[in-house]
């Protein structure tokens, strides 16, 4: 995900770290003291409104049906409750401190939430127009971003000028094997 905002122009940062507030009413020292963290966050300095954006990575299979099934009836995935992954799109007191970490570190409460995934099992549309995410990251835009997208998209761009980031260079070389990497 770095290597394609990186692409785009976006600068980028990593593991911004948030939790809800001591002083909330909800906050249960107990369960509220662990971080949660925003994995990457890229900012245009170029791009207005609600292109700043904010990535959860996901290293498998995405699919939007089946964890959203999962947490809304509260079942247990990968170890856990399958809230936990997304508490900041299920939990108000981790939405409140999900929001403040986004405009400390931006200067500002307009972005785009990405889910990043590997790959995408069903039809993104459920998980992306799902009205109770949005309205737990004040309105933004949420969308999930498959890495077919992102190599795509990065190889459309790729010219013989060395390229900047540690996967377009890698891309460069496959197109200089004539290896084809994804569909065009």
């Amino acid at each position: 995900m770095e290597d394609y905002l990186v692409h785009k122009g976006y600068f980028v940062q990593h593991n911004l770290k948030f939790l809800p507030r001591k002083d909330h009413p909800d906050f249960i020292s107990n369960q509220d003291s662990n971080h949660s963290d925003i994995d990457v966050m890229g900012y245009h300095p170029l791009i207005k409104g609600e292109r700043k954006v904010i990535c959860k990575s996901w290293q498998q299979g995405f699919n939007p049906a089946s964890e959203l099934d999962a947490i809304l009836n509260d079942k247990t995935r990968r170890g856990r409750k399958a809230w936990q992954a997304f508490r900041e799109l299920t939990v108000p007191k981790w939405s409140e401190a999900f929001l403040k970490t986004v405009a400390d570190a931006s200067g500002s409460d307009r972005f785009t939430y990405v889910t990043a995934v590997t790959r995408l099992v069903g039809d993104k549309s459920v998980w992306e127009d799902h009205e109770p995410f949005r309205q737990a990251i004040g309105g933004n835009p949420i969308t999930i971003l498959t890495l077919r997208e992102m190599v795509t998209e990065i190889q459309g761009q790729l010219t013989t000028t060395l390229a900047a980031t540690e996967v377009g260079r890698m891309l460069q070389l496959f197109a200089a094997a004539d290896m084809k990497v994804a569909d065009e």
